[in-house]
């Protein structure tokens, strides 16, 4: 993306004030520009040659305030050069901008090189060698991050919070949708009433995970994405790296797709000295399934709302059913019974419904995708995706509806499919026992269900609990 002249001279002057032998921006390319932060890439001439920086700053707050839910760049600034301290590999911070710089806010970091991208890292065979080496690694990397003192002024910008408030705002967060989901509500209860003991309280980095890890053939080379570092249980940073969102479909393979849950626990217990339960891991397994499932349903609302309007979002609001299926395998696994393959019905007309998406849906991966221009090649693959589900939805939706709302007619006996829903989701929030008859069977087919239509490829849906119908 094209950076504009007002942009370049303001950073050329903060360059030249805070660069020895500086002469020239050579290059300036915007990565990103979302809702979140805005990152460049620029490469500088100096009189020893010429130097790589990434550049990070806040597209929203020209004050310096930061985005809500995030720290603030000034303090992941700050956040980066205390890591660096304690031996955990980060860029280098080497300018911090202020208000006179006339760029808002943001900071001026090492440049470095490696893969981030999560489906790489678990399948290049360029870090084969490396792969079985870095749940280890993290688990090294993790103590020491536990381990970091702050002090107070750094402290003062950061959230601090307890399990049970972390449960309750996600559970408050998805209740604003006004929308009835059981199975959240029962996820919900569930972490509630399985809340850990005695939890230390530490630097959280938040957000660690595979895909905000730069990778390269020696191993970890950075931890990057330092917005939402909190003050509260170091566990939640174990067991968001094992959520089985980031292991890039290598399910075999519980820590971020790449290695086990022994290589990074020994590796945590052998730097800190501190040896973590696998059940106060589960929680938080279980926990990061639940955030997940209902932040990709804000993401979604968003796009509905028309404050991010995006072809991505309306996608990724319907990976909730996977962390959502996450969630069964993880609370309440269990054989599944979903409907076999169903044919294009051709009907009396031509075409029908089905038959024009998937014309539609094959024109986009076949002839669209693949026509040289990378960011519309992965649009039309977004949109094929969301023809896929539209496709599954009108093939399998009513069996599936129908099936659903008789299951509900067991627990309330009249009212419609929406109607009994909520019911479910009222009764789970009101004090339902999590262990009613039938309860977890119904929620078991029902996101089983709701997933074989948004993303039936996903990997939790294929394990070994799937049976015929």
């Amino acid at each position: 993306m094209s950076v504009d002249s007002r942009f370049l001279n303001a950073m050329n002057t903060v360059l030249e004030r805070e660069l020895d032998g500086f002469q020239s921006i050579e290059e300036c390319q915007q990565l990103t520009a979302g809702a979140s932060q805005e990152t460049y890439r620029l490469r500088v001439k100096t009189d020893q040659g010429e130097n790589r920086y990434a550049f990070r700053r806040s597209p929203t707050s020209e004050n310096g305030a930061p985005i809500p839910g995030q720290v603030g760049l000034a303090t992941e600034a700050k956040l980066l050069q205390l890591a660096e301290k304690a031996g955990i590999p980060v860029p280098g911070v080497v300018y911090l901008l202020e208000d006179s710089d006339e760029l808002g806010s943001g900071f001026l970091m090492q440049w470095l090189d490696g893969e981030t991208l999560g489906q790489r890292i678990v399948r290049s065979e360029a870090l084969a060698g490396i792969r079985p080496q870095l749940a280890r690694q993290c688990g090294d990397v993790l103590a020491r991050l536990h381990a970091i003192e702050i002090d107070e002024t750094t402290a003062a910008n950061l959230p601090t919070v307890t399990p049970e408030a972390l449960v309750q705002e996600t559970w408050d967060a998805y209740r604003v949708l006004d929308i009835p989901v059981p199975m959240i509500d029962f996820a919900a209860r569930w972490l509630l009433e399985n809340l850990p003991q005695n939890t230390r309280r530490t630097l959280v980095h938040g957000d660690f995970r595979n895909g905000n890890l730069m990778i390269d053939e020696s191993g970890i080379v950075a931890v990057l994405d330092w917005e939402l570092t909190q003050i509260g249980d170091p566990v939640r940073d174990l067991g968001w790296l094992c959520v089985n969102s980031w292991r890039f479909g290598k399910d075999h393979l519980p820590v971020g797709g790449f290695g086990t849950i022994e290589d990074l626990l020994a590796g945590y217990e052998e730097t800190s000295g501190i040896t973590v339960s696998e059940e106060d891991l589960h929680f938080w397994q279980v926990f990061g399934s639940f955030w997940w499932s209902i932040t990709t349903l804000n993401m979604a609302h968003t796009w509905r709302t028309g404050d991010t309007p995006s072809l991505e979002r309306p996608v990724i609001g319907r990976r909730s059913s996977e962390a959502q299926m996450d969630c069964v395998n993880l609370l309440i696994p269990g054989d599944i019974a979903l409907p076999g393959e169903v044919k294009l019905d051709q009907g009396t007309q031509l075409p029908m419904p089905a038959e024009l998406l998937e014309g539609v849906r094959t024109f986009l991966t076949d002839e669209v995708a693949g026509g040289g221009d990378e960011r519309f090649g992965f649009l039309a693959k977004v949109a094929a995706n969301s023809l896929g589900i539209a496709q599954r939805e009108l093939l399998y939706g009513p069996a599936l509806a129908a099936a659903e709302h008789t299951r509900l007619k067991a627990f309330f006996p009249e009212g419609s499919l929406d109607e009994l829903r909520w019911q479910l989701s009222r009764g789970l929030q009101g004090g339902l026992e999590l262990n009613t008859a039938g309860l977890a069977e119904h929620l078991r087919l029902t996101v089983a269900g709701q997933l074989s239509i948004d993303q039936p490829r996903y990997p939790a849906l294929q394990g070994n609990n799937l049976v015929s119908s």
